[in-house]
Order: C-alpha cells, then sequence, then structure tokens
C-alpha cells in the first residue's frame, strides 16, 4: 500500500479546486506543469449515487442546474481549516466550500437527493469526485432552493 504525501494532498487540492498552478511557490512539485486547474467546478446533485465505475442518476427538470462555482483560494478552503484562503499547507487532504452554494428553487419533484460530485462542465462533462451526502434530502416543488452552507460540502484525498 502507498501513500501521497502532505504535499502532494495540497498541491492536487490547491490545483483542482482553487485554481493554482501545480508549481506554484508556495506549494509546488518540482517539475510539474505549470497550468492551473479547471476554471470552474459544477457542483451536481443525485438521487442514485455514482461511483468509479457507474455515473449514478443525476436530478434533471423542475429548474434543476448544476451549480458553478468559480475554482479560487476565497471559494474553497485550504488543507489547515475551513474557511481558509491561503495556499493549502494542512495535514488533512481535505477542502470545503467557503461560500453558500445555492441551487435554483425546484419547479418539480426533484426526489430523494442522496449524494453530490463535482463535474468539469455545466451539462455532460466529467464526474471529477462524489460524495455521499451525511442524510438524503427529498426535495419537491415548492420547496425552498437546496443549498450547501459554507464548510457543508467537503471532499477529501484519501490519505
Amino acid at each position: 500500500m502507498s501513500a501521497m504525501t502532505d504535499r502532494l494532498e495540497n498541491c492536487l487540492i490547491d490545483w483542482m479546486f482553487r485554481a493554482q498552478a501545480a508549481n506554484n511557490a508556495n506549494n509546488g512539485i518540482t517539475g510539474a506543469g505549470g497550468a492551473a486547474g479547471p476554471a470552474t467546478l459544477y457542483v451536481a446533485l443525485f438521487t442514485t449515487s455514482p461511483s468509479d465505475i457507474s455515473a449514478g442518476v443525476e436530478v434533471t427538470g423542475g429548474a434543476y442546474a448544476r451549480k458553478s462555482v468559480t475554482s479560487s483560494l476565497a471559494n474553497w478552503a485550504g488543507t489547515q481549516a475551513a474557511g481558509s484562503t491561503t495556499f493549502s499547507s494542512g495535514t488533512s487532504g481535505t477542502t470545503s466550500n467557503n461560500i453558500v452554494l445555492d441551487f435554483p428553487a425546484p419547479t418539480a419533484n426533484w426526489g430523494v437527493i442522496t449524494s453530490f460530485g463535482i463535474f468539469d462542465a455545466a451539462t455532460s462533462g466529467n464526474l471529477l469526485v462524489y460524495g455521499q451526502l451525511t442524510t438524503s434530502k427529498t426535495v419537491n416543488n415548492g420547496d425552498a432552493a437546496p443549498s450547501f452552507a459554507a464548510a457543508a460540502l467537503s471532499f477529501q484525498i484519501d490519505n
């Protein structure tokens, strides 16, 4: 079995979620490419959970749309603490949203939301990471717009 170092975990999180070049001076990896990761990530909701080999079933219709989030130090936390806005320097391998993520108000029943994921496009695209909700949530027509409070949506690199 092998594991990633905190340095690599920090670099990967800052690259993917926080729009930082892999070889930046703060936590970069020597010889890594200089391009930043995706400029925008798209948070999706699922009624059937995705996996490494299954796309799951994403919510459709009823005004549903993936939530776009600009990749930045301000919008996603560093690995040292929820809410942090500086380069990652922690040992958790974890990032979370620094901002509230509001979805549109449903105009039809969306069903029971069981999980979430992050894509690289507003429609179609590639599912990059996913996770289970702590508690599933039924979303029906006329309900308040679903949202994730700041620090409620987190992703951890396995370490």
